[in-house]
């Protein structure tokens, strides 16, 4: 599965930066985006920072990945790590009733 990956700046200079997620650092290229500052949390996939993302939407994304772990090796809980999801799913207009 290839999907991006929220990450912590560590240190960050001339088009690339060190990044953390879960004690792992890694090099990331930052060309595609502003500079980054240490501190800031990036959307990682494939070696590279391909946006900046906000507090609060890394530590939803972080939820969401946490939650896929721990439904792939069958374990029970999950509801917590979505607690954004707070709300009734909508159906689309076309799919709802008359």
């Amino acid at each position: 599965m290839c999907i991006g990956i929220p990450m912590r700046i560590v240190d960050a200079s001339g088009g690339s930066a060190l990044a953390e997620r879960a004690g792992e650092r890694v090099r990331l290229d930052t060309m595609l985006i502003d500079p980054p500052r240490a501190g800031d949390f990036v959307l990682a996939f494939h070696g590279r920072a391909v946006r900046t993302l906000a507090d609060d939407e890394a530590a939803r994304i972080d939820a969401a990945l946490e939650a896929m772990e721990r439904v792939l090796r069958g374990a029970d809980g999950i509801e917590a790590l979505f607690a954004d999801l707070d709300r009734a799913p909508l159906l689309p207009p076309h799919l709802r009733g008359a």
